[in-house]
């Protein structure tokens, strides 16, 4: 059994208010990094962190430093990262230790979700679960997917046939599943989820938590399933789920690859994905980015040390680039952002609106996103999203 203190959503403002697309700087990572932040916003209490997902950026070396490193948690933590859709993250849910971070991710449709769980809060048990084996839909090692095109097949023998065998109540929620589907399911007209996968089960929990609702929430995937029932208890939801709108089409000209030094990015990684400024002992001067300094007597310092940096600023400058740039879609904005309390302003490109459409003076905040895809390595730093790309948050107990 599990307590959840609370729940983060985040969709990216790409789409339509069916099916969210990423943004071209968007991916498993980003989203997930949204949702856990939004679900850490009262509390960074967190000891353990648990990613979901079939869209991992790497699935070889590992997407724990930048995951890390874009929530604001320690390096030393645990980070398990699971391969799997909506049974596996409400196992991961049930099972979970107090003070640990599940976030599930989904790029077709977009969408992430995490809890953090707690000693006390939504009091959430396992139900049921269902190992069967009916490989509908596959994709191998390399990316290559077969569907083996059968609807019939994969809702009579695979999710009814598991939900029949899990002996559990009419649900009140089935993530996995088309909204269709999951209302012959369901006790009563189920909420309509944005996504279909890892992220699903926790967007039906937060659901739940809105309207009050307490009883059996199923996660299904093919003929695989997995049943938490949501009892008593109260969780904090906040969500980061901006109006939806078409996405800009830009032109793209190809070029060279734009290879990476991993020496360079080794170096520049803490400051960059953890958005940190440099410190000297002797200075209350913040050099971002961090750097060695040279004193009067010619000798090299080099023991600055790590100071955050806000995450909130005013655009100071801006400029529109229409001129194709090989390897980047056009047009994209750039601003010069003054960060908030702090000596300091940063070059970064905009994200989240139209190109063109910042102005001087605008607020906003910065957000961790993908700035490139280096000879094959995903490149991450960060961006500026004005106020009006994102929906304040709402809250609910």
């Amino acid at each position: 059994m599990s307590y959840i203190a609370s729940i983060g959503t985040y969709l990216p403002c790409w789409g339509t208010s069916d099916s969210r697309v990423p943004g071209d700087d968007e991916d498993a990572i980003t989203l997930a990094v949204e949702a856990g932040r939004a679900a850490c916003s009262t509390s960074t209490s967190v000891e353990h962190v648990i990613l979901v997902s079939r869209d991992l950026p790497l699935l070889e070396s590992s997407n724990a430093a930048v995951l890390l490193a874009g929530l604001g948690l320690d390096p030393e933590l645990e980070v398990v990262e699971r391969l799997g859709g909506a049974p596996a993250t409400l196992d991961a849910v049930s099972n979970a230790r107090p003070r640990t971070l599940i976030i599930g991710v989904d790029l077709e449709p977009a969408g992430a979700a995490a809890v953090l769980t707690s000693d006390h809060g939504l009091r959430v048990r396992t139900a049921a679960r269902v190992s069967r084996s009916l490989p509908v839909r596959t994709r191998n090692s390399i990316g290559v997917v077969h569907d083996y095109g059968d609807p019939r097949l994969l809702k009579e023998r695979g999710f009814v046939a598991s939900l029949s065998a899990a002996w559990v109540d009419a649900p009140v929620a089935v993530a996995g599943v088309e909204h269709k589907q999951a209302t012959t399911l369901c006790a009563a007209e189920p909420v309509r989820l944005p996504t279909l996968g890892a992220s699903s089960g926790l967007f039906a929990l937060a659901a739940m938590v809105d309207s009050g609702s307490t009883g059996s929430l199923v996660g299904v995937e093919q003929a695989s399933l997995s049943g938490v029932r949501v009892a008593d208890g109260t969780a904090e939801v906040h969500r980061r789920e901006p109006a939806p709108r078409p996405k800009v089409e830009g032109q793209f000209v190809p070029g060279a690859d734009i290879p990476i030094s991993l020496a360079a990015y080794e170096r520049a990684f803490d400051a960059k994905v953890r958005w940190e400024a440099g410190k000297y002992e002797d200075s209350d001067d913040l050099d971002f980015p961090p750097r060695y300094r040279v004193d009067n007597d010619g000798t090299l310092q080099t023991d600055y040390t790590f100071v955050p940096l806000p995450r909130t600023g005013s655009v100071y400058t801006e400029v529109t680039v229409h001129v194709p740039v090989p390897g980047l879609k056009t047009p994209y904005s750039l601003v010069i952002v003054e960060l908030d309390d702090v000596d300091v302003r940063a070059l970064v490109k905009v994200t989240g609106v139209e190109p063109g459409t910042v102005d001087l003076g605008d607020r906003g905040r910065m957000v961790l996103r993908r700035v490139a895809i280096r000879s094959g390595v995903p490149d991450y730093g960060y961006a500026f999203e004005p106020e009006t790309a994102f929906l304040i948050e709402q809250e609910a107990v």
